[in-house]
């Protein structure tokens, strides 16, 4: 079996990666805005937020005899906002252990 390699282009490996030979990204038509991570996680703290104070109205509403309120739909409301507030800490948690993992990279 013959096996012959071919020259390390960098240039070209750059390119496909879409940066410039200085490590830059290259131009494209479009402004950057931030990244996708970040359009996608900034209103999340906000839905969480506004989740719990849903949730905090129905038992406020139960305790002061509200007969439109079942306890029910208060366990439901209250279950929504725990839920919401432990997955945006489990986010939040791997997220840094992520950054953690990356700054500990050897370079």
């Amino acid at each position: 079996m013959n096996v012959t390699l071919k020259p390390f282009d960098f240039a070209q490996a750059v390119a496909r990666a879409g940066l410039a030979v200085n490590g830059l990204p290259l131009a494209t038509g479009r402004p950057v805005q931030g990244s996708d991570l970040q359009r996608t996680a900034s209103p999340a703290p906000g839905a969480v937020s506004q989740s719990q104070h849903v949730g905090a109205r129905p038992p406020s509403e139960l305790q002061m005899g509200n007969p439109t309120v079942g306890l029910e739909q208060t366990m439901v409301a209250m279950q929504q906002g725990q839920l919401g507030l432990q997955a945006s800490l489990q986010v939040r948690n791997r997220l840094v252990q992520v950054y953690s993992e990356i700054m500990n990279l050897q370079v």
